[in-house]
């Protein structure tokens, strides 16, 4: 029981991290400071580094030479599609359409749990994905803005296929934390993920003028690649271990949430009673659906 409140808690940290780097990321980006496929490349390899060095402290389990054609796998969908879609197609279509359609995630994970992986989904876990769903929804759709991308369809596509790419990587994933602990996978998911993402993003890195970032922009970058990027792709296979596929999904409906909070502390939104009765359901839903 405690490892699976501890699976539950890094999931929390989980989404705390995503929904805080929204804004440290598109702080980077949109400021034209460094690029999004360079950013790509700089999250991938030195979060990559960090989980190399660590596992030197680590009595590691060697990995099957079988196993290595899923590790390939995991780092194409959960790190190399995954991220140079999002980035992509946030450049074409609105945050809020983006938004919207990555809430589709538990959906697709609990279709291929199912499918894939054999889990029973009960009455009350598909009850709690949909008050999370509608929750989420009126977070993202409530209070849009005028601002639209240049081309809405390909942008909202590109971000479907980023929902779909994340949430294959999540079976993927369950799959080899059933046999491995984290840092005896991860590490190698990384480096595969860095051979396939250097390609489309070494250029555009190559251009940073990094003599004048200001302070603000070294310390978005420095968190972006610890907490979102080592920290997350570290505890959600952790997670994996105690918890359902199809819970570990859900809780990305809190994500909305805390990038709602670090919104109102930088002083960029404002809390009212839908915001509150939203992230009311959202957290009823992610309640229902974690447990037992």
């Amino acid at each position: 029981m405690k490892s699976r409140y501890l699976a539950l808690f890094a999931l929390i940290l989980v989404q705390l991290f995503y929904g805080v780097t929204f804004t440290f990321a598109n702080d980077v980006i949109d400021g034209g400071h460094i690029m999004p496929f360079g950013f790509i490349v700089l999250r991938v390899t030195l979060a990559g580094g960090l989980f190399w060095i660590v596992s030197l402290f680590n009595s590691s389990k060697k990995i099957d030479l079988k196993d290595f054609s899923k590790l390939i796998k995991a780092a194409f969908f959960g790190l190399a599609l995954n991220m140079l879609t999002f980035f992509k197609g946030l450049q074409y279509t609105t945050p809020i359409n983006g938004s919207v359609i990555m809430i589709t995630v538990p959906i697709i994970v609990l279709i291929l749990s199912t499918i894939l992986l054999n889990e029973k989904i009960n009455k009350t876990k598909v009850f709690g994905i949909s008050l999370g769903l509608c929750g989420a929804l009126v977070l993202s759709l409530y209070g849009q803005s005028s601002e639209t991308g240049n081309n809405i369809l390909l942008g909202n596509f590109l971000i479907f296929i980023n929902a779909a790419s994340y949430s294959y990587y999540l079976i993927l994933i369950k799959k080899l934390t059933n046999k491995y602990h984290p840092l005896d996978f991860i590490k190698w998911l990384f480096l595969f993920g860095s051979l396939m993402v250097i390609p489309f993003g070494y250029h555009e890195l190559t251009i940073v003028d990094w003599t004048n970032l200001p302070n603000y922009i070294w310390f978005s970058v420095i968190f972006v690649i610890l907490f979102a990027t080592f920290g997350t792709y570290f505890l959600n296979p952790l997670a994996l271990t105690n918890l359902k596929a199809t819970t570990v999904s859900t809780f990305l409906y809190l994500q909305p949430i805390f990038a709602g909070i670090f919104a109102i502390i930088m002083g960029s939104d404002r809390l009212d009673m839908i915001k509150v009765s939203a992230a009311t359901l959202i957290f009823i839903g992610v309640y229902l659906v974690s447990k037992k």
